[in-house]
C-alpha cells in the first residue's frame, strides 16, 4: 500500500500508467488500485481509476492509522496533499473554503481558510517530521501575525489561528493556539464551537 501511495496522482490514471509509476506488476497494480475504490478512495470509470485532491493523504492516515511507520509515509507525501485533506475535512463540515490566500502589505501567505458562523479557522499545515517546541512557537507566532493581518484586511472578521501538524499525537496548545495532528482534526472540528473560549480568538477591536 505504501508504493501504491506514490502512484496515486491526480485526474486520471490506468493500471498500465500506476504499475510504470510504481514498478510493481500489471496484477499488484490492480489489486491496489481497487482496494483503493473498496475504501471509498477514488473513482472507477471504465479503465481508469481517478483521484482528487487528499485523497492521497486519506490513504496516509489510513496506513498510519494500522501501524505503519511514518518515515516510510512521508517520502510519498508533499505538502499539496496535506492542504488537500485539510480543507477537504473543513468542506465536509459545512465550511466555505479558501485556499493559499495571498495578503499584501506586508505579503503573507494562508494556507487554509475555512469560514462558518461568522467565525474563520485560519490554518497553517505543518508537513515537518520531527517538531520542537520552539520551530512550533515561532510557527505559533507567525501564524498568529497572519491572522492580525487578515483580521485587518477583513471587515467584521473574527479568525481563530490554528497549526495542523502531520506527526503528533494529541492537540496541544501554545499561546492559547491549537496544534492539531490530522489525525485528530475531524474531532477537533466537531468540538470546535463548544471549546472556542478556550481558543485564541482575533477581531476587530
Amino acid at each position: 500500500m505504501i508504493i501504491g501511495l506514490q502512484g496515486i496522482i491526480v485526474g486520471g490514471i490506468s493500471i498500465k500508467d500506476f504499475s510504470a509509476v510504481t514498478k510493481l506488476n500489471f496484477i499488484d497494480s490492480e489489486i491496489i488500485l481497487d482496494e483503493f475504490i473498496k475504501n471509498n478512495i477514488g473513482t472507477k470509470q471504465d479503465d481508469s481509476y481517478y483521484f482528487e485532491d487528499g485523497d492521497k493523504l486519506k490513504i496516509a492516515v489510513a496506513l498510519l492509522e494500522q501501524g505503519f511507520l511514518i518515515d516510510e509515509i512521508s517520502v510519498a507525501l508533499d505538502w499539496k496533499d496535506f492542504e488537500g485533506l485539510t480543507a477537504e475535512i473543513l468542506a465536509s463540515k459545512d465550511f466555505a473554503i479558501i485556499k493559499n490566500m495571498i495578503l499584501t502589505k506586508p505579503r503573507m501567505e494562508i494556507d487554509v481558510i475555512g469560514i462558518r458562523l461568522g467565525i474563520a479557522i485560519l490554518i497553517d499545515c505543518k508537513h515537518w517530521k520531527r517538531y520542537s517546541t520552539s520551530s512550533l512557537t515561532t510557527a505559533v507566532k507567525k501564524q498568529i501575525q497572519r491572522t492580525k493581518h487578515y483580521v485587518a484586511k477583513t471587515p467584521g472578521a473574527i479568525a481563530v489561528p490554528v497549526i495542523v501538524t502531520l506527526y503528533q499525537d494529541k492537540v496541544n496548545f501554545i499561546e492559547k493556539v491549537p496544534i492539531v495532528p490530522i489525525l485528530q482534526f475531524s474531532s477537533f472540528i466537531d468540538e470546535f464551537y463548544g471549546n472556542i473560549d478556550q481558543i485564541k480568538t482575533i477581531g476587530t477591536s
